[in-house]
């Protein structure tokens, strides 16, 4: 009984929750996400959350139709997302899908909503080709990419020089992306890449990536993966005592929630770029405290990126006066995105996002004063300079 309660558990999860009833008339919004992997603690039923927020702030019909959230695990596969989305688009009549903390899976959907018409918003997925070279003119990258995580880091640390670097990625889309981005930094800046390994998702055991870096002698061990291989990873780093031998471990994409993993006491000295902070202004703080209520934890750069991309979505609906995606797509890039997540936002022609970044470095236990107190903000990085300038970027929409 237990195997079969498991596995209606598992197609439950799978394939998302039941259609809603509204019917075709109902605007309909898929947060498809990791609900139960390596990725779950920084966005999974907390991006979900997120979207509830969203839709409360800017009411629960839209052109006199209602709005219904709908919700799926993609399980970081990209034919189980694929076949999610279709179903959502075929037959469930979803509008839009967003969020997506898994680069596989998100370029495999971005042809799909491609395809289908179909609005697709990526808060999670990182890889520089959703807004590159497979950019899509109903396609939106969000909260951050590669580039405005690694670049900012890498460049700042050379200067200080910090200028040998080893990387250890995940390998996939995602941490190849990552990694290329942050080694491109460096060496303009002067340093050099001495090295790297890669592991697959969601590794228990980093030891020998973690002795191949220390036998490198960079002076940088980093980490080029997310969420759980993230915490891993410098968990076992301490382990290894990497720092104790003189080397620095950088860590270009971390969540709130992986610090809040590891505790301060492991977690202290790192330093990354983010989009949010839910410290950072009484906007911030104000979307942080409806999400603490009902997750009883301080929101990701990734769960606020869900809230901001569906309540911008909504506005640009309302403002096309239909909900047929080229025209929402249209004023999508129109507005100003303009909310408790950011409040410079622009939406380029590739469907790139810009908006001010914030490099902060973990506090150490004693500088801490309260839960969730855990960043200092070093600088704020200014959209134009956060993101690969709209001239380098090879998505063929935008004219040259």
């Amino acid at each position: 009984m237990r195997r079969l309660i498991l596995w209606f558990l598992a197609l439950f999860w799978a394939f998302g929750q039941p259609p809603a009833n509204a019917g075709p008339d109902a605007i309909k919004i898929g947060v498809l996400n990791d609900l139960s992997g390596v990725y779950a603690d920084l966005g999974g039923v907390g991006s979900v959350a997120a979207a509830e927020i969203a839709l409360e702030e800017f009411g629960s019909n839209v052109l006199g139709k209602p709005i219904k959230i709908l919700s799926g695990d993609h399980q970081n596969k990209p034919d189980i997302g694929s076949q999610l989305a279709r179903r959502w688009f075929d037959v469930d009549n979803v509008d839009m899908v967003i969020d997506f903390p898994n680069s596989g899976v998100a370029l495999a959907v971005q042809e799909i909503a491609r395809t289908k018409k179909k609005i697709a918003i990526y808060s999670t997925a990182a890889t520089m080709d959703l807004s590159g070279k497979a950019c899509s003119p109903t396609g939106f990258q969000w909260t951050y990419d590669n580039y405005s995580n690694a670049a900012g880091v890498a460049r700042e640390l050379v200067k200080q020089g910090f200028d040998t670097w080893y990387f250890i990625t995940v390998d996939y889309a995602f941490g190849i992306s990552l990694e290329a981005e942050a080694s491109k930094a460096v060496k303009v800046a002067g340093g050099k890449v001495v090295g790297g390994a890669r592991h697959p998702l969601n590794t228990p055991d980093f030891s020998s990536f973690l002795l191949q870096a220390q036998g490198s002698k960079a002076k940088v061990v980093a980490f080029a993966n997310a969420g759980g291989d993230t915490v891993n990873a410098v968990k076992q780093s301490g382990e290894f005592r990497i720092v104790e031998s003189g080397q620095t471990v950088v860590t270009p994409v971390t969540f709130i929630t992986d610090v809040n993993s590891m505790g301060l006491s492991v977690a202290q000295g790192l330093t990354f770029v983010t989009g949010y902070y839910w410290d950072l202004d009484d906007r911030t703080r104000a979307f942080a405290e409806k999400f603490y209520k009902r997750r009883k934890a301080m929101p990701t750069m990734a769960q606020a990126g869900v809230y901001s991309g569906v309540l911008h979505y909504l506005k640009a609906v309302a403002a096309a006066g239909t909900d047929d995606a080229m025209a929402v797509a249209a004023k999508m890039r129109e507005l100003p995105v303009r909310d408790s997540f950011t409040q410079s936002g622009t939406v380029r022609e590739d469907g790139r996002m810009v908006h001010d970044m914030f490099l902060v470095q973990v506090k150490k236990p004693a500088e801490s004063k309260a839960a969730w107190d855990y960043y200092k903000v070093l600088a704020t990085i200014p959209a134009s300079e956060a993101f690969k300038p709209l001239s380098e970027t090879d998505c063929p929409l935008v004219k040259k």
